[in-house]
């Protein structure tokens, strides 16, 4: 029995954890991992660089309007961006969403239709603009003719995370530099924002229309 019980507390040493080994690694100091950010930013994924690729030769939209082998590489390109980070809050950060943002490319066929036929009312668009201010819970979507002219639809947003904008249009008007023509509002509907990084904002809307669009270097104030 002497035998026994020295024999079961030399197995008790022999296979007892070191308390070392027990320790876990202490956390990195939060200064050392805001230096690794910094020093190792996040690199855009690679679906981004080759959708504006993409969209730099098709004028906003109208040549992709008789390309449909391009439109389906866009929205291929579309579609990994935003299963690059399916699950990501595109839309509670109030200052990163709202701005105003200009158009890149787009499916939808009303501003294209404007913009193709522009030069029959002996002007040309301009910026395409898309203006949200999350606080003030406003949408404004802005064609410009240049020098003074724009035709402008006003609405109100309400956030719906992760990525839903739900917007209701309330006043629409064809302004020139002393001169106003109203419209009735009209619309309602929703988009979602895929992909939202600093420089360019990817959106589907509730017609499955898609909108690319970039931060504008300026603020449009109406």
């Amino acid at each position: 029995m002497a035998r026994l019980l020295f024999q079961t507390h030399t197995a008790a040493q022999t296979f007892a954890p070191s308390p070392r080994g027990n320790r876990r690694p202490a956390p990195a100091a939060p200064h050392a991992v805001g230096f690794l950010r910094a020093l190792f930013p996040a690199r855009p994924p690679p679906a981004k660089a080759e959708l504006l690729r993409l969209i730099a030769d098709q004028g906003r939209g109208l040549e992709t309007q008789s390309d449909p082998s391009r439109l389906a590489d866009i929205v291929s390109c579309i579609d990994a961006l935003a299963a690059s980070a399916p699950d990501a809050d595109t839309v509670s950060d109030a200052a990163k969403l709202s701005g105003t943002w200009r158009l890149l490319w787009t499916t939808e066929q009303e501003q294209l239709f404007i913009v193709r036929n522009a030069p029959s009312f002996r002007t040309a668009a301009g910026d395409v603009l898309q203006v949200i201010d999350v606080p003030a819970g406003s949408l404004n979507n802005v064609i410009t003719f240049p020098p003074s002219g724009a035709f402008v639809v006003n609405g109100s947003i309400e956030i719906q995370p992760p990525q839903r904008v739900n917007f209701r249009f309330t006043r629409a008007m064809l302004k020139g530099g002393n001169w106003e023509v109203p419209f009735p509002p009209f619309g309602k509907g929703w988009f979602d924002t895929v992909y939202l990084d600093d420089e360019i904002r990817v959106a589907k809307d509730i017609r499955g229309d898609y909108l690319v669009v970039e931060r504008a270097p300026y603020s449009w104030n109406g």
